[in-house]
């Protein structure tokens, strides 16, 4: 048993990286202070400033996204391996290679070699994991995100990157409701309630609020015939230019589009609802249909968050900060998210609250997500999210009235 085996395996993640070899690094056992911590995902991303790798911090109910230059996440990652996480992975083009770590400072370090091959285009280390949406997919060149190359158009380069890591991100909690997408996944294992085996009957997906689209087709592509997934977007144009692309990539009838608004739609059964860059109390509107239809996963980025703003009133300590607009408009957001997330906890559900994409792509990149998990009505959960409301002088909140929720 080699007694350099952890700065052995420091060696092999300092070459994998600088050979553009790194497919992923995974850090578990975590020693941290936090018992919430669960374990750091990293893997290499290109940024407009240049190649990053991105850290991944998975809490019980919450994660966090940081990327960071490859020389600084280099010096931020020894003194995690093997001391603050006892197991690590690290995962690269041609090897398998793990890290086993104990208190008293011994370790073992196990190598495999791994049929993954890598081609000439593969040299670029952001191309070396599996992508759940091809950047040649023609529904991309369709809606004007990519070229005939599978390039990113000029000006949807951060578009392209969103879409990627939605589709991700989507993979890794559709595992938590009992589908696994792939053999071999980047973070998330999948769990099921009790251990049962997923439905073989078609997912119901509705997105609400969908836009040009560019996320529902990423949800068809990525589920294909496991799903019927429906687009709704108040603007008739934008869902007629979506059935028409939808028609023309053969995707019809497993998704389409209709024009209408969130507040209007009726729902009737529903498996997995999306509702991204919804405004204001239209996210609320969203969630509490999704509820209504017995969503098992709900998942939405809220975005312009004024119905709370009108209605806070600062706490006697938050006074003289919250005198100034900006403090008012970020509490304001703090306050109906984290009141939105405790709802949807009182509801039943298990809540997440991550960024899912970096600020440096988009500022809309909170993202909630809930996996339907326990039974509604929990008493205390309620008498706590009374005293959060009273602490912020909040009266009413949408969602609040539509579950029948009295906040006083």
């Amino acid at each position: 048993m080699p007694v350099d085996a952890r700065a052995r395996f420091l060696a092999l993640l300092q070459l994998a990286v600088s050979d553009g070899t790194l497919v992923k690094l995974t850090l578990g056992k975590s020693r941290s202070a936090d018992a919430t911590l669960k374990n750091l995902f990293v893997r290499p991303v290109q940024l407009k400033a240049g190649p990053h790798l991105s850290f991944l911090w998975r809490y019980t109910a919450r994660d966090v996204t940081k990327n960071h230059p490859v020389s600084e996440a280099l010096v931020q990652l020894d003194p995690l391996i093997g001391r603050m996480f006892l197991d690590a992975h690290l995962f690269t083009a041609t090897e398998n290679i793990q890290l086993e770590c104990q208190p008293d400072g011994s370790a073992r370090l196990h190598q495999k070699t791994t049929a993954r091959a890598r081609t000439p285009e593969s040299a670029n280390h952001d191309r070396t994991k599996t992508r759940p949406i091809a950047s040649d997919a023609s529904w991309l060149r369709a809606l004007g995100v990519t070229n005939e190359r599978g390039r990113p158009r000029e000006g949807m380069a951060d578009k392209f990157r969103q879409i990627e890591k939605f589709a991700e991100l989507l993979s890794h909690l559709l595992e938590e409701i009992g589908l696994k997408l792939f053999a071999e996944t980047s973070s998330v294992s999948a769990t099921t309630d009790g251990g049962a085996s997923p439905s073989t009957d078609p997912l119901r997906v509705v997105d609400m609020g969908s836009g040009k689209g560019y996320l529902t087709f990423a949800v068809a592509s990525l589920l294909g015939n496991r799903a019927t997934v429906l687009g709704i977007e108040a603007r008739k144009e934008l869902a007629d230019l979506c059935n028409r692309v939808a028609t023309e990539e053969g995707l019809v009838p497993s998704l389409r589009f209709t024009a209408g608004t969130i507040e209007e739609t009726s729902l009737s059964a529903v498996d997995v609802l999306i509702a991204l860059h919804a405004c204001d109390t239209a996210t609320d509107d969203a969630l509490a249909k999704g509820i209504a239809a017995g969503a098992r996963l709900l998942v939405v980025s809220p975005c312009c968050q004024k119905e709370i703003r009108r209605q806070l009133t600062a706490p006697p300590v938050l006074a003289d900060a919250l005198i100034h607009g900006i403090f008012q408009e970020r509490e304001a957001e703090f306050v109906t998210d984290a009141l939105r997330a405790q709802l949807l906890e009182w509801a039943g559900y298990r809540t997440k609250v991550f960024e899912f994409i970096s600020t440096e792509h988009t500022a809309r990149n909170l993202m909630i997500a809930a996996v339907k998990q326990h039974p509604a009505g929990d008493e205390a959960r309620a008498a706590r999210i009374r005293e959060f409301a009273a602490f912020y002088g909040v009266r009413s909140q949408m969602l609040a009235r539509h579950l029948q929720f009295p906040l006083t």
